[in-house]
């Protein structure tokens, strides 16, 4: 088990609705909002370095959904990290999508990867998953 509670012990239909709530979760407004609001964030660390299996440490190093803990002044040193009920709860997102977030950060890359590589990769997965913003000049 992980910070994100994901298992894989889990049978191909139960998968398949998860794997749709996940998408509804960041399809709507609420994860796209947390999406974008992540992606600014990240945008504004001093240095482009995410960290794993924690929202903060010590040195401020933070990982993609602490840097919207840091943006926004959230105090995240007494916030247990594997409890992704708190964590939604305190960020006021879906469960599913701090799930989904969090297995990301931590699992997504390879074993070996660096802080670095890990911003580059969770930096390019918000892009990804950010749908375009449509304006009225358009």
């Amino acid at each position: 088990m992980s910070r994100s509670g994901y298992s894989h012990d889990i049978d191909q239909w139960d998968l398949i609705r998860w794997r749709g709530a996940v998408a509804a979760a960041m399809r709507g407004k609420h994860g796209q909002a947390f999406l974008l609001e992540m992606w600014k964030a990240m945008t504004a660390l001093p240095s482009p370095k995410l960290i794993a299996n924690s929202l903060v440490e010590k040195d401020g190093a933070v990982c993609a959904m602490g840097a919207v803990g840091k943006q926004r002044g959230i105090d995240m040193s007494a916030l247990d990290p594997e409890n992704i009920e708190g964590v939604a709860g305190t960020f006021g997102i879906n469960q599913k999508l701090a799930m989904e977030i969090a297995y990301m950060n931590d699992e997504g890359g390879s074993y070996n990867e660096t802080p670095e590589d890990r911003y580059v990769r969770m930096k390019k997965w918000v892009e990804t998953n950010l749908k375009p913003i449509e304006t009225d000049d358009q």
